[in-house]
């Protein structure tokens, strides 16, 4: 927790309340139940005290009805301000919260992958989900809750030393019992959260295979079809978090009349021996009983709202903190791109992930349209980095790249990604449909068309043999899947885009047998007629590639054709290759 955060910090309180400003009704309703709910209950009293010295006492009945009907008539608003208060405060709190989170979620979604690779997935996700809840306290529990308890406590106290100052003495007096005394009513607030648990479940769920996929949902350019899944996931959310209002309201008042009804019984016992002295009449010690528990129930619960106030504003700080970050590509493009070539130049490109270790290295490449190339190097070497700097997941150091002689730059980020498709070896699925998993829900595709996609690629007859075939639920990260099961996904998703750019990242590694040869024949199809960058670690499976580039430190040491580079008697293609040959054979022997 920071030290600067407190509960009276007034800058990060004004930007809250910045977002009330769309709930303007919202918040007066609430304020004036606040005042409505300390009013009418600090009235109630000092009716009853007519009631009994004026009328009961007395033997006199001249406005008793009267009376009688003011006191219903207070305890009915009492109660209506309560439910106004309690429902208001509540939808006024989600509803601002679910703004900032609509805010927060569309925000991260654009950062940089660099912000991904050095931040914690876990705190964004807290950032997301149970920060926004702490936020929504202030309103609901925190803020109008102290203003609330303030305002009575003080009307109150008014009005006892209003009435009878020497009573007021020792009802202040015994502050000290009443709070340990009423402390188990506090156990029943906690009761009203239990009926939201899975709902925030539900949004943790979505938000973590978001946020740990989101390289997948830039890749295919859906932030904004992701972002409207999110808005209705929130709504549901919000929803649940209103129900528990809903009973929230309910029950205090009821409680609260309750409460009422015993301190008749009360009255009525213990009237009977306390005015011996005359010191108070009966009225007086009526409406005194009365007002005891207006007194010390805010008091008692009062402390903990000053807590959840202050872990709100904390709460707050953080989730403000990540909306203030600036890691976002700057997305200044205006040109389309649509009906690329998929020629593709590198021309001094220089990279680092952290400053000072370069990572690309005046890099120059030349990659002509609707070519096969393939990239290989050591572990560490820049392959797998000028792929992402072509996606302009990261912004270069120096230099340039061009897609069709036209800056990357220049395009617009949406319309540049989707004509980028990308196979990688760790596949990233969703906890859905295989369908779903191809289309990313992209209305525009048709179940007809991605049933045919999977038969040019030879994949329908493994798709179909699933349980439920295309319907089938793969789990979290593919879980009801195979490696190379999920990799022939992967490569469908990637053809069923239609790129004029293709991108397979080591995609042929690590499968099993029986997917291997399917691999194979999707490779062959989904490469024909667009320019195919292979970046491999297997050296046979991009031996027919029209171009090989070798990299070594983030330079390209070597290209040419697979028979070119076997000549170069000390070349670096030449040296990996008959390396891993001789790695093969020891595994054949052995």
């Amino acid at each position: 927790m920071s030290s600067k955060t407190k509960v009276y910090n007034v800058k990060l309180f004004k930007r809250l309340l910045n977002y009330i400003k769309s709930y303007r009704l919202i918040f007066m309703i609430s304020i004036l139940s606040v005042f409505g709910l300390s009013i009418f209950g600090a009235l109630r009293p000092v009716v009853l005290e007519r009631i009994v010295d004026e009328n009961l006492t007395a033997s006199n009945y001249d406005f008793f009805l009267e009376y009688i009907i003011i006191m219903v008539s207070l305890l009915v608003l009492e109660v209506a301000s309560n439910y106004s208060f309690i429902f208001n405060a509540g939808l006024l709190g989600q509803s601002v919260v679910k703004d900032i989170r609509v805010k927060l979620f569309d925000h991260i979604q654009a950062f940089k992958m660099k912000y991904y690779d050095k931040s914690s997935v876990g705190i964004l996700i807290t950032r997301t989900v149970t920060d926004m809840e702490r936020i929504a306290d202030i309103f609901g529990q925190g803020l109008f809750m102290i203003i609330s308890d303030i305002l009575k406590m003080l009307i109150v106290a008014i009005v006892m030393i209003y009435m009878n100052w020497e009573l007021s003495l020792i009802v202040f007096i015994s502050l000290p019992f009443i709070l340990l005394a009423t402390k188990i009513f506090q156990k029943y607030m906690k009761m009203a959260f239990d009926e939201v648990r899975n709902e925030v479940a539900n949004l943790n769920s979505f938000v973590q295979e978001r946020v740990t996929g989101m390289d997948v949902l830039q890749l295919f350019a859906r932030e904004k079809i992701e972002l409207e899944k999110f808005k209705q996931i929130n709504e549901r959310h919000k929803k649940a978090w209103l129900k528990t209002v809903w009973y929230n309201s309910i029950f205090f008042p009821v409680a609260e009349i309750f409460s009422s009804l015993t301190l008749g019984l009360v009255v009525w016992y213990g009237g009977m021996n306390t005015i011996l002295d005359n010191s108070a009449s009966i009225g007086e010690l009526t409406a005194f009983i009365m007002m005891i528990p207006m007194l010390f129930r805010p008091l008692n619960q009062i402390a903990n709202k000053f807590n959840t106030l202050l872990m709100g504003m904390v709460a707050a700080e953080r989730v403000f903190n990540v909306l203030d970050t600036d890691s976002l590509i700057q997305d200044t493009g205006f040109k389309i791109a649509d009906n690329i070539d998929g020629k593709i130049k590198y021309e001094n490109v220089n990279f680092s992930y952290n400053q000072g270790e370069k990572v690309i290295d005046e890099l120059n490449l030349e990659i002509e349209k609707g070519t096969i190339n393939a990239i290989v190097g050591a572990t560490g070497s820049g392959k797998s980095t000028i792929i992402k700097l072509l996606n302009r997941f990261y912004e270069l150091d120096s230099g340039s790249i061009y897609i069709d002689n036209i800056n990357v730059r220049d395009y617009s980020i949406s319309s540049l990604r989707k004509n980028i498709g990308f196979v990688s070896q760790d596949v990233h699925l969703f906890s859905d449909t295989i369908l779903n998993n191809i289309t990313l829900q992209n209305s525009d595709i048709s179940f007809l068309r991605v049933k045919q996609a999977a038969k040019d690629i030879e994949l329908d007859d493994f798709i179909s043999s699933l349980p439920n075939g295309y319907n089938y639920n793969v789990r979290e990260r593919g879980a009801g899947l195979s490696t190379g099961q999920r990799q022939l996904i992967s490569f469908l998703r990637a053809y069923i885009k239609n790129p004029q750019i293709l991108v397979l990242d080591e995609a042929t590694s690590s499968i099993d047998t029986d997917s291997e040869l399917l691999i194979q024949k999707a490779t062959k199809k989904i490469t024909e007629n667009r320019t195919s960058i292979i970046i491999a670690h297997r050296l046979s499976t991009i031996m027919k590639a029209d171009k090989i580039i070798v990299m070594s430190r983030g330079k390209i040491v070597e290209s040419g054709t697979h028979d070119q580079l076997l000549k170069k008697i000390n070349g670096h293609y030449r040296k990996l290759y008959h390396a891993q040959l001789k790695k093969e054979n020891q595994k054949v022997l052995a």
